[in-house]
């Protein structure tokens, strides 16, 4: 069993007990080839943070955008951020929201591993 923290020391709380979940029958070598794309991959919650926070001044749904959710930036964009509340939503559940992006794409790269060994 390869430690989770020690190849990826970034992620923290739900998100290293979901991955530590999905790699606990890992090799090392897989799970170091899977801490490798998936690092490149994940979105950082801070950012999506940061970016939310933006929506206030005026480029509401780059949060949206930034988790490759194009019809919900476009709705958020022509809208102000659903008149804010969808904008105001996004910074209270912005862990969520770098949750939900990270578990698909942990399952992506996870499929992409083992599509790859066989």
């Amino acid at each position: 069993m390869a430690d989770v923290f020690q190849l990826l020391p970034e992620i923290q709380g739900d998100e290293l007990v979901y991955i530590q979940g999905i790699l606990k029958d890992a090799d090392d070598d897989t799970a170091t080839k899977f801490a490798t794309v998936y690092r490149s991959r994940r979105k950082d919650p801070m950012t999506i943070l940061i970016m939310a926070l933006i929506g206030f001044l005026g480029v509401a749904g780059i949060q949206r955008f930034y988790l490759e959710q194009i019809g919900m930036g476009l709705l958020y964009l022509l809208t102000g951020g659903l008149c804010l509340i969808g904008t105001i939503i996004d910074i209270v559940t912005y862990k969520k929201l770098a949750f939900d992006y990270n578990h698909r794409v942990a399952q992506d790269v996870l499929l992409m591993l083992r599509g790859s060994r066989g």
